[in-house]
């Protein structure tokens, strides 16, 4: 069942701000508010095995095997 939401005291800016928004958008301030408050609650997607060691990769993580070399490397030169 559908409810009402009221938003109390919002700051003039951020309304100009939401409507230019809805009107790029070729939307009511409602109906851009609605996709605002939707996008904000969707479920994040899970990455596949794939996407997740790219992401690691790209973040620098190393794994323990990797740290385990490094010491390993590291006590070998001295």
């Amino acid at each position: 069942m559908p409810v009402d939401l009221s938003i109390k005291n919002a700051p003039d800016d951020v309304v100009q701000r939401l409507r230019r928004r809805a009107e790029r958008n070729r939307r009511s301030l409602q109906g851009e508010l609605l996709a605002i408050l939707e996008e904000a609650v969707r479920p994040e997607r899970s990455l596949s095995p794939g996407e997740l060691l790219a992401e690691v990769r790209r973040l620098g993580v190393g794994t323990p095997a990797e740290a385990a070399g490094i010491v390993r490397a590291d006590r070998d030169r001295g």
